[in-house]
């Protein structure tokens, strides 16, 4: 058998990745419009062939072994990863035990919160985290297909920045936002204190993926609350903190021409002023709105999940004040113009981070730029389609520091220090309000792949957003298309990192990217 070959590693990386993608996908799809049809028992069905699908289990393991952003995380275990038989092995544990099985406790990571709290992050093992992303195949797609349009966080095709559009969509001059105010809601402690009969009661699964999800839940509980709280830091935690808030988005809305709604107003006649992120929530009231009611019916929706609004945090803010959600900070301007800036939170975590690598004795001036390059970039990409014109988004004060010292090193002169200080902190254009939101309760899940593979190469620029449109939104590698859920990476054909010609150039998946450059230190 080929889990006993000296060529474990070969078989691993040629295993068939893009027919496996193919099943899974073309599964998730009937999976969504079997929901959407209503017809649960088809849904279930196909569930569990997701769940007794070799291609997802391999897909599974692969996410959290090679693909996440926390893999190097150990659990309980101390594993950061797997050798490639031990991920075969893993396969067929899976295989045998998916429909029971044995849930192992959690590590717990404290966290520190920005109001001096503390967060305990709770992670599992990898062989748990495996379990928990082949439950999420079969679940998110089922889920999706229930979602509100104005649901943002942690679902797939949607972003921080389709809601930070939401809320310009709401609040500018054509929408008379300068009259409006903001409920900035604040659940307290919601992780924490959310309901398992919620969750199992909205939960769309056969019998035993449900056991599973039970005993996932019952795996991270706080003693002092044994029926309640999601733990966070497992591959399926937002999944049901979202099944659970499902619906909040509801609880206010208004008719467009100003008239009373009823069952019978069409969608297209009712506005639904709220904008959801995960557990962060704001609702755009007009002035004839009573806020009061709207939170006294929000705490009855969170009453009967096991949760409640802060006081405390929650408040009534005039658009012309301003409020600061999701890093952002949104203000009505005294003229009508609605404009948004990094809060001054964001800056603060930001500028924070750069000074410590900065002023640090132990690195040198390249070393330096080349860990720099990465945080400045990721956070100017994250707020490109703020208005980033101001002396403190523009990073001048910060750029001069950092030559100042860099231009203390005896090696370095005005010349060299200015070009690291360049390479240290890379441009990005930026354009206020330019972002293309997604379209209404659209879902990768609806098979519409042309839509989703176009809107995926619209959130990239310059030579990715090229490389995409001369490849007609496919992989270069698997010829798979270009799907909200992977980040695609921009390859060197010769594997020159200074030779940008277009030729040159070719947009392939993360993984993709991950196995070429396996190969090439193989060979």
């Amino acid at each position: 058998m080929v889990r006993h070959s000296h060529k474990v590693s070969e078989l691993w990386k040629n295993l068939p990745w893009k027919k496996f993608r193919r099943e899974l996908f073309r599964l998730q799809i009937r999976l969504f419009k079997a929901v959407k049809a209503e017809d649960m028992r088809k849904a279930r069905s196909l569930q569990k062939l997701i769940l007794k699908s070799q291609a997802a289990r391999f897909l599974a393991i692969r996410q959290v072994t090679q693909l996440n952003a926390g893999r190097k995380t150990a659990g309980t275990d101390g594993l950061k990863s797997l050798s490639c038989e031990e991920r075969f092995q893993l396969e067929e544990n899976l295989k045998k035990n998916y429909r029971n099985w044995e849930h192992s406790g959690l590590r717990e990571i404290p966290i520190p919160k920005k109001d001096g709290k503390i967060r305990i992050l709770k992670v599992p093992t990898i062989a748990y985290f495996a379990w928990q992303c082949l439950a999420k195949y079969a679940l998110e797609p089922a889920h999706e297909a229930t979602s509100h349009a104005n649901s943002y966080g942690f679902r797939a095709g949607r972003s921080a920045h389709d809601a930070q559009k939401r809320v310009f969509n709401l609040l500018n001059s054509s929408q008379k936002g300068k009259d409006k105010r903001v409920i900035e809601l604040d659940i307290e402690k919601c992780f924490d204190r959310i309901s398992h009969k919620t969750i199992m009661d909205e939960l769309i699964a056969p019998l035993g993926l449900k056991v599973g999800i039970f005993r996932c839940l019952k795996a991270g509980v706080n003693p002092e609350f044994p029926e309640q709280g999601t733990p966070q830091g497992g591959v399926v935690s937002p999944v049901l903190a979202n099944i659970a808030l499902n619906g909040i988005e509801e609880i206010f809305r208004y008719h467009k021409n100003g008239f009373n709604i009823s069952d019978k107003t069409p969608p297209q006649k009712t506005v639904t002023p709220s904008i959801r992120y995960a557990d962060d929530m704001v609702i755009i009231i007009r002035p004839q709105d009573d806020a009061e009611e709207i939170l006294e019916r929000i705490n009855q929706f969170l009453a009967a999940r096991g949760m409640n609004v802060s006081p405390l945090k929650t408040k009534i803010t005039a658009a012309t004040d301003g409020f600061d959600f999701l890093g952002w900070h949104f203000k009505v301007q005294s003229n009508g113009k609605f404009k948004c800036v990094p809060s001054a939170d964001n800056f603060r975590a930001f500028r924070k981070k750069v000074k410590a690598i900065i002023n640090c004795p132990n690195y040198g001036s390249k070393v330096k730029a080349q860990k720099l390059a990465p945080i400045v970039r990721g956070w100017r990409e994250y707020h490109k389609y703020c208005d980033m014109s101001g002396t403190r988004d523009k990073l001048w004060f910060i750029n001069h520091r950092a030559f100042q010292v860099f231009n203390k090193e005896t090696k370095n002169d005005k010349h060299t220090s200015r070009k690291l200080v360049e390479e240290a902190f890379p441009k990005v254009p930026w354009s206020e309000n330019a972002y293309s939101n997604v379209s209404g309760g659209k879902s990768p899940y609806d098979g519409d792949l042309t839509y989703w593979s176009e809107r995926n190469s619209k959130l990239y620029d310059g030579p990715t957003s090229k490389a995409l449109k001369r490849q007609n939104h496919t992989c270069d590698y698997c010829g798979l298309r270009m799907l909200p859920g992977e980040k695609t990476n921009l390859h060197h054909v010769d594997g020159n990192h200074q030779n940008w010609k277009i030729n040159n150039l070719v947009a392939i998946h993360e993984s993709c990217h991950d196995y070429i450059h396996m190969s090439l230190a193989k060979a």
